[in-house]
């Protein structure tokens, strides 16, 4: 079931590549990509595919010289996830993820701050970024699960090269100039109109794009984008500065009192009001103040804002311990019509977005194929996260979105999950590979279970 809704779904690549023996080829790799096992590389799918003893240069050339776009892979899978979307709007979460490399003459490598790193001592790392969105799918309206988060975008921050220390004055202004055009934020909403584009293809053309995201994106560049049919959510400073439309004069725009997220959050004069949404497995109740018509000055400039104030959250580390409390949340929205109850049900959900970078760095290897063109170094990632895409929406086809009988007992230590994980999508679909020898011999797969272990040494 499984892998026979995965080969429907690149049915649709049917447009993306030229020539059918690259459609094939193109199968065999995603197949093979996801169930191989060990590091995720190129040399270790072909031998899980059984082509061991096969010229092996066409499946290099797949990510360096065939002509295909990045863009074209989503397309279908974006169409597959509107049907499971809102009913007004399409939510779809975006922030940035950093791939480690060793090697520092691969093509868009360079010097970065680790995320990991501790708060008091900032590390650095050598590596790609890569800027990704995921379309959230809200199965908690009819399956009561948490949300699905498919990737529906993956592309690669430009790098931009750095003049040497005895540069000309002239290099230096001009490196300054492009750092500031080709920045994570400018290149944000370049994808982000992209993406309403693709949208407009769809049956989705009529619905809303919410694009949720972090507090890196709440910038002039991004709320001064203006995009039709799309509203920005993000999460802002506490201490940002703020302010009301004037009303003494009207020649004035920007109030001259002006307050900050924290000094709302604080202001007892401001009532908390409770909606209730599903996040945790289960519709908890979250406490919120909701502030319309705000002027963002050095920001959003005369754009009607709305902010939304979350309440922290109390929590107990044992049963009669002491009380705690989470960091309280801002978030800064351009627009005022839409539910709220909405905008923060999407803004929780955006956390699976996370989740995905987990399945695909941790699980698929994302960014561990040991390419150097400069071609290879941007597609072949992208690739394999369309495939991880494909995957999910595949499970939801089959077997639906909770965890079933279909997918393999867990151990007796292991808590009851009420949708099933990447590991086990993967192991299911090994399973069907490994069993169904006819399905699999069509796209060029020759493989077996001695096989998938022999291929773990590659």
């Amino acid at each position: 079931m499984l892998l026979l809704n995965f080969l429907k779904l690149c049915d649709g690549w049917g447009n993306v590549f030229s020539q059918q023996r690259t459609i094939k080829r193109a199968i065999r790799h995603s197949l093979m990509g996801l169930c191989s096992l060990g590091r995720g590389t190129i040399t270790r799918a072909i031998m899980t595919a059984g082509r061991n003893f096969v010229d092996w240069s066409g499946d290099y050339y797949l990510y360096s010289r065939c002509q295909w776009e990045i863009k074209d892979l989503f397309q279908n899978i974006i169409n597959k996830t509107v049907n499971n979307s809102y009913k007004n709007y399409v939510a779809v979460a975006w922030d940035e993820t950093k791939i480690k490399k060793t090697g520092r003459k691969i093509p868009g490598v360079s010097y970065q701050r680790d995320p990991m790193s501790p708060p008091f001592h900032t590390n650095f790392i050598l590596g790609h970024r890569y800027l990704q969105a995921s379309a959230l799918l809200p199965l908690h309206q009819k399956h009561n699960v948490s949300c699905r988060g498919i990737p529906v975008a993956f592309s690669a921050i430009p790098r931009i090269e750095k003049p040497k220390k005895k540069a000309l004055k002239e290099e230096w202004a001009a490196y300054e100039i492009e750092r500031k055009k080709h920045n994570l934020s400018t290149h944000f909403v370049e994808r982000l109109n992209e993406m309403r584009l693709m949208y407009d293809k769809t049956d989705g053309k009529n619905k809303t794009l919410v694009a949720t995201c972090d507090g890196a994106f709440c910038n002039r560049t991004v709320f001064n984008s203006n995009i039709e049919r799309t509203i920005i959510l993000t999460r802002c400073r506490k201490d940002l500065s703020l302010c009301f439309p004037a009303t003494d004069s009207p020649r004035q725009v920007y109030d001259k009192e002006k307050f900050t997220p924290e000094s709302k959050r604080k202001d007892n004069s401001i009532k908390w009001k409770t909606k209730k949404i599903f996040h945790g497995k289960k519709w908890r109740e979250v406490k919120y103040k909701e502030i319309k018509n705000v002027l963002w000055q050095r920001g959003a400039k005369r754009k009607l804002l709305r902010l939304i104030v979350m309440k922290p959250v109390p929590y107990r580390i044992s049963q009669n311990g002491r009380l705690y409390y989470r960091q309280p949340s801002y978030l800064l929205c351009d627009n005022i019509e839409a539910p709220v109850e909405t905008l923060i049900q999407m803004y929780f959900d955006r956390w699976q977005i996370e989740v995905n970078f987990r399945d695909e760095k941790e699980t698929l290897g994302i960014g561990q194929a040991q390419v150097w063109s400069d071609e290879s170094v941007e597609k072949q990632p992208a690739f394999m996260v369309a495939a991880y895409s494909m995957l999910l929406l595949a499970s939801l086809k089959a077997y639906g979105a909770k965890r079933t009988k279909n997918y393999g007992q867990h151990p007796r230590w292991r808590k009851k999950e009420e949708r099933p994980s990447c590991l086990d999508l993967i192991t299911q679909l090994r399973m069907e590979v490994v069993g169904d020898s006819d399905t699999t011999y069509r796209v060029g797969i020759e493989t077996s279970a001695n096989k998938f272990i022999n291929s773990a040494a590659a």
